[in-house]
């Protein structure tokens, strides 16, 4: 029989109940501790999933017997420092996007997973969705090759709220926090690295301290280019919205579902074990601390990302 895989989750906030939902999916896994800024509100979540060690201490956590992993979906600005606590604790870990809000310490968290051998994940759920796997297996297959992709992300969030509608305790940023996932996800579909990248954002807002409008451009070195448009602004339709431009068709892929260009449903359903990409994105972090081996969006594999966002954020600020 497997062993069952111990893990704790820190963070218990809109994402932290995603990966909660999609965990309760996956067999041979249990969360044995629960991490939160806030512990009576912890306490909560961690009732309706069953979790029995609560506490606000990461280290608290790390400490436990018998722990094999940790999920973070801390605020962005612990990432960094939390994964390599979680690594040099001799702990597997994945970190929800982004993985760091810097090019320095998203390279010292992947020195730390060279130095211990630990899985290190980073959650580019993108990559796991089932809409943008059938089109991934296309290219893999030889069948269709991006020449453009066009992308819109779109919220409307002129305060700090979560996805829940709940008061954050960090703001969130479209560079770091949402641009991350069309970089990465450009590149790896692409096959091919990004070789110029172009930014410019709209007027800063008075009481957040970041632009709420952005506007990116991409190019891979095998000649793809990339359209992104970001904005905090927007009425609706909320969510982002990716249009692939290639070869031999063209597919637009609204988070798990995916369209033709001419708007016909594509049924992705055979595709995975599961139509929920973040319960996919755990199965594969799971799956590879068991067999041993690199992750998809593995530190390592994601790197490049956020080297091009520290790229971007340079030509922003100049």
């Amino acid at each position: 029989m497997t062993r069952t895989l111990n893990v704790a989750l820190a963070g218990a906030g809109a994402f932290g109940i995603k990966h909660l939902d999609g965990i309760r999916n996956i067999d041979g896994v249990k969360v044995v501790s629960l991490v939160g800024r806030e512990l009576d509100k912890t306490r909560e979540v961690a009732a309706k999933y069953g979790i029995d060690h609560v506490t606000t201490d990461l280290a608290e956590s790390l400490a436990l017997p018998g722990l094999d992993a940790v999920i973070l979906c801390t605020p962005t600005q612990m990432h960094a420092a939390q994964a390599i606590q979680c690594l040099q604790a001799g702990k597997h870990v994945q970190v929800e996007i982004p993985l760091a809000d810097s090019r320095a310490d998203a390279q010292a968290v992947a020195d730390a997973q060279a130095r211990t051998g630990l899985v290190a994940m980073c959650g580019h759920t993108r990559r796991f969705n089932p809409s943008h796997q059938w089109v991934r297996r296309r290219i893999v297959a030889g069948e269709f090759n991006i020449q453009q992709m066009d992308v819109q992300t779109y919220f409307f969030r002129r305060t700090n709220m979560n996805a829940l509608g709940q008061p954050r305790s960090w703001i969130d940023h479209l560079l770091w926090n949402h641009a991350a996932h069309t970089v990465d996800l450009f590149a790896y579909q692409a096959g091919s690295p990004i070789v110029k990248a172009n930014a410019i954002q709209g007027p800063i807002h008075p009481a957040l301290g970041i632009a709420m409008d952005m506007s990116i451009q991409l190019k891979a070195a095998n000649g793809a280019i990339c359209t992104l448009s970001l904005s905090f602004n927007n009425d609706g339709p909320l969510g982002t919205f990716f249009r692939y431009i290639g070869d031999t068709g063209t597919y637009i892929a609204r988070y798990d579902d995916l369209y033709t260009g001419k708007d016909e449903k594509i049924d992705v359903s055979g595709v995975d074990v599961s139509m929920n990409g973040i319960e996919l994105q755990d199965r594969e972090f799971f799956a590879a601390i068991r067999e041993g081996r690199e992750p998809n969006a593995s530190v390592r594999q994601v790197l490049p990302c956020y080297e091009v966002l520290g790229q971007l954020e340079k030509q922003l600020n100049d």
